[in-house]
């Protein structure tokens, strides 16, 4: 890696603005698209000459990705970004959203394929699905029973990020930090306190990881099981210094804080940035051992769209590997699609915090659609912790 590009958002931040740059990868994605024309089947003629619309998370594409779709098809492509699930779900509830590809995250996808906002894929023209990670198209499942709707367009993990260099002079060059006893254990994040602890400020991803450390269901539908685990939670508080869900990033950077629970492109974002700039100190992303929160970005269909069939090529045409590999380069975000990682920047390919092993991803739990009363509370006792009470 030693190219560097203008400042960019990272997908998982760009809700709240937080810039971070990332570092272009040297692998060529010009020379990552060849062969692609072959892979992809064409569009018949009734498809072609139209305007395929794409709503997409900011900053989550290669530069050229769309170009060369439309070079291949004949078909234009006006690309919308938003930065929001809610955002998006606020469009695809009114029932003419204007779009043919819409990427929600996999738990919102859930709740929007029960109200029946999308179209079922017709799979005969997805040949490239045979390209997809099993054991991942099985998780993403939780969210979309048998993969009638969703394709997944990336995905990634939310787990610890550490100032290694910090922690160990703290911790001990032998702490385990690939253990959520780091930050559930308060003898152990009361001694990072001083050179500061990051959370997610993210009600789901912290209490999926409470409830499945004490032992409980990460998704449980069970109120007594929240409380438990906002009791665990509570002795943490103390040694919390920020709830932040995007200036991480630069915190890390910066040496402001020296652990985060994150997300995974969050954290290898840092850790690049943090080698740019030649930083004395190393960060690093750990996916704790037993068990961590997995997400997936998926592509779907709304049934309102007018383009269902160029819309099934753009799915086709995203899950060719050597696409998809180009958008992995440039992004850190890894694909379901295990053909793809041939094609993957080695660096990139080889960092466990981007392509997690296989013994690791059968330990990943997905966060699925929790009902509307369990939302709330989680959201009140979120509130509790916050304030300390």
């Amino acid at each position: 890696m030693t190219e560097k590009v203008a400042d960019r958002l990272s997908k998982r931040s760009g809700a709240s603005g937080a810039a971070a740059r990332i570092p272009a990868c040297v692998v060529s994605i010009t020379m990552a698209i060849a062969g692609v024309a072959a892979i992809s089947a064409p569009l018949s003629a009734s498809a072609k000459d139209t305007q395929l619309n794409v709503y997409n998370w900011s900053d989550y594409i290669a530069k050229d990705t769309i170009p060369n779709f439309e070079k291949q098809t004949g078909v234009k492509v006006k690309y919308d970004n938003y930065d929001s699930d809610d955002t998006l779900q606020a469009k695809l509830l009114t029932g003419n959203s204007g779009y043919d590809i819409v990427v929600p995250t996999s738990n919102y996808a859930g709740k929007q394929i029960t109200a029946g906002i999308f179209a079922p894929l017709d799979k005969s023209k997805l040949p490239n699905l045979k390209y997809l990670d099993p054991e991942l198209m099985k998780l993403i499942a939780g969210a979309d029973p048998g993969n009638q709707y969703t394709v997944p367009w990336a995905y990634g993990t939310t787990g610890l990020g550490y100032n290694v260099t910090k922690v160990q002079q703290i911790l001990g060059k032998n702490v385990p930090l690939d253990n959520w006893d780091i930050l559930f254990k308060p003898e152990n994040i009361s001694k990072l306190k001083a050179c500061g602890v990051s959370v997610l400020d993210a009600p789901d991803q912290m209490f999926a990881a409470a409830l499945h450390y004490i032992g409980k269901d990460p998704m449980s539908t069970n109120p007594a099981d929240y409380r438990a685990a906002l009791a665990m939670l509570k002795k943490i508080r103390p040694y919390i210094t920020q709830f932040n869900s995007s200036g991480y990033i630069n915190d890390l950077v910066g040496g402001d804080v020296c652990f985060a629970y994150g997300w995974s492109g969050d954290v290898v974002i840092a850790k690049h940035r943090a080698q740019e700039a030649k930083k004395a100190y190393k960060i690093e992303y750990y996916i704790p051992k037993g068990g961590a929160p997995v997400w997936f970005d998926v592509m779907a269909i709304p049934k309102d769209a007018k383009n269902k069939e160029a819309a099934l090529e753009w799915i086709n045409y995203i899950e060719t590997p050597q696409v998809h590999a180009a958008i992995t380069n440039e992004v850190y975000y890894p694909s379901a699609n295990k053909e793809a990682r041939k094609y993957v920047s080695k660096d990139v390919a080889d960092d466990p915090a981007v392509y997690p092993p296989q013994d690791v991803i059968k330990t990943l739990f997905l966060l699925k659609p929790l009902p509307p009363e369990i939302q709330r509370l989680q959201t009140r006792l979120w509130t509790e912790l916050k304030s300390g009470r």
